[in-house]
């Protein structure tokens, strides 16, 4: 890879949520290092650092020693740019579905601009909704319908594989120095806008009685697939705010 491929695939991390069992970090730890990627994550794994782990990463011990533990997805994931969520079933949460391949072009067109995510579940049960709702979208590898349980540490690989393909095959990016572009939103910006919009709504007495959850994730969706950057998100709160300002000068007194 070319030297803007190595700084934008320093930005892509790989995030296992959950993980059940220590070998399965090992191995994903050796499936990055074989394609040139470095950012390994972990969200409250099991069993780590653990021996199991060493072993099967044949190798690979500097991804270990260097890999992030974090305490929850926002956290782990709370300035990227991009989040993309691995699923292998439909869910409630109906995201934009990508295939490894798209995923894989769309991490590396967004890590040119900061850094991004890509988010694998519990080898058992996967991403809940509410993890899957933190994402801006889906990716599905699509298997054999008949045997289409694949391992965390192999559906690691073929993710890997092909963002090294899209990392050497992206241009480097071309900037009007006249017109820079803004920095796109990070996760933490957008979250806030969220809970600042449904706080908004709430006051405004948007839901008239009815459960919020629905219109919530609508508006998330919309939202997210905008592309918000740092500027949008700080108007868009703007606005929020003298919303949240009338509505209470418009509340009765006492």
């Amino acid at each position: 890879m070319d030297s803007h491929a190595i700084i934008s695939a320093a930005r892509i991390r790989f995030v296992l949520v959950g993980t059940q069992h220590p070998g399965n970090i090992g191995a994903a730890a050796r499936a990055l290092k074989t394609m040139g990627l470095t950012r390994l994550v972990l969200v409250q794994p099991e069993k780590f650092p653990h021996e199991e782990a060493c072993r099967r990463a044949a190798g690979a011990d500097d991804l270990l020693a260097q890999a992030v533990v974090a305490p929850d997805v926002a956290t782990a994931v709370a300035d990227c740019r991009l989040v993309l969520g691995c699923t292998a079933r439909s869910r409630r949460v109906a995201l934009e579905e990508h295939s490894p391949r798209q995923a894989a072009a769309r991490l590396a067109q967004a890590a040119g601009a900061g850094p991004v995510a890509l988010l694998f579940g519990r080898e058992r049960t996967g991403l809940t909704n509410e993890e899957l709702q933190l994402c801006h979208a889906a990716v599905h590898i699509d298997a054999n319908p008949d045997y289409s349980s694949l391992n965390l540490a192999a559906a690691v690989q073929v993710l890997a594989y092909e963002t090294r393909l899209a990392l050497q095959d992206a241009a480097a990016p071309v900037e009007d120095p006249a017109e820079p572009r803004p920095a796109p939103a990070t996760h933490a910006q957008l979250e806030g806008f969220f809970a600042q919009l449904a706080q908004t709504l709430e006051q405004i007495d948007f839901h008239k009685g009815r459960a919020p959850e629905s219109a919530m994730r609508k508006l998330r969706r919309l939202y997210l697939r905008t592309d918000l950057d740092e500027k949008e998100v700080r108007l868009l709160r703007g606005i929020l705010a003298d919303c949240q300002r009338m509505a209470r000068l418009a509340q009765p007194e006492g």
